[in-house]
């Protein structure tokens, strides 16, 4: 199949774009941050029942807010199983393994193994949404990815499960990131559609996850209900699930895939070097910081030029997009 880029007019203005993006660059920073609080520094047991206190939380706000009529969205019917597939598996699994290699790994690590995400979300949007993209990207790209190589070789706080967890966690992240893109160009969903139907089809299976491992016996017994500071940060918590997660779809609504993961990878930078100082778990050595220090680089640099290339082509008037020819040959390139 052949990649054809024409040109269309933008359906939205450059400062909403900014804007989105902006928001969801400080809730997905400021939800690492809480997560990590209540997962590390209180030592709460259950990742699992965290994540469905998110859902719970978007649930019922989503709802409330439908039957107020401050937003719309399609009522539910059996075709909505069918129009939000795979969605809802996807964000299972990026929720899920997103709280417990939060859990088992310093913020910058956690931050290094993340930017695998970038790679994977390429190849995706090249696979599923048919895309290509200049070479300096894929350099950049493959900076990112030699820095994380060389930051992880020196973690002296290895982790094999938490390493399994993040990684899986990049593959659910570009999945899902790529996959929110392509349903939300379904109008009888919308973003709002797809944020409710998405937390409500895997609230009970998440529910169910979490009574059979026993996490749900341990968050129940857990000893810090008592205390007012961990309530307050796992009520926030909660509230930030929903917050992520409706910005992730925003910025997605109005920008594109790549985008969000271009956000996700300038917010990382914060994360990094913040996470040197606070949380107590992470162990400096002159081989991991060189390393992140090129992450990061690259990091930026990806996004100096998608974010360039962007400007650029809304200046000019038309928005770049992507479409698929009817004559397929089977090729995908990268200019």
């Amino acid at each position: 199949m052949s990649v054809k880029i024409c040109g269309e007019p933008s359906e939205h203005s450059r400062p909403v774009k900014l804007l989105a993006a902006l928001f969801y660059a400080c809730c997905s920073f400021l939800i690492t941050v809480v997560n990590k609080t209540v997962l590390t520094g209180f030592r709460f047991p259950s990742y699992l029942c965290l994540g469905m206190g998110q859902l719970v939380t978007t649930i019922a706000v989503l709802y409330a807010a439908k039957m107020s009529k401050t937003v719309q969205f399609q009522d539910f019917d059996r075709s909505i199983l069918i129009k939000i597939f795979p969605l809802p598996l996807l964000y299972f699994g990026n929720h899920v393994t997103g709280l417990a290699s939060t859990k088992k790994l310093s913020l910058p690590m956690f931050t290094v193994l993340r930017k695998f995400t970038i790679l994977m979300a390429l190849i995706l949007e090249v696979y599923i949404l048919r895309k290509s993209f200049p070479k300096r990207i894929v350099y950049c790209v493959m900076a990112i990815i030699a820095g994380a190589m060389i930051a992880a070789s020196s973690d002296l706080a290895f982790n094999v499960e938490g390493y399994t967890f993040v990684l899986l966690n990049d593959a659910f992240t570009a999945a899902n990131t790529v996959y929110t893109k392509k349903k939300l160009g379904d109008q009888s969903l919308g973003k709002y559609g797809v944020l409710f139907y998405n937390a409500l089809v895997i609230v009970i299976p998440t529910l169910v996850a979490s009574a059979f491992t026993g996490d749900l016996h341990k968050a129940i017994s857990f000893e810090d209900w008592v205390k007012a500071t961990f309530v307050f940060c796992f009520i926030m918590s909660c509230f930030m699930g929903f917050v992520v997660v409706y910005s992730v779809v925003l910025c997605n609504y109005y920008n594109s895939a790549l985008t969000t993961i271009v956000v996700g990878a300038i917010k990382n930078v914060a994360v990094a070097y913040i996470g040197m100082f606070v949380g107590g778990d992470y162990l400096f050595s002159w081989t991991n910081f060189l390393g992140l220090t090129i992450c990061i680089s690259g990091g930026l640099m990806f996004s100096y030029f998608s974010f360039d290339a962007n400007s650029r082509g809304s200046t000019a008037g038309p928005e770049l997009r992507s479409h698929t020819t009817e004559e397929s040959t089977g090729k995908l390139s990268i200019v």
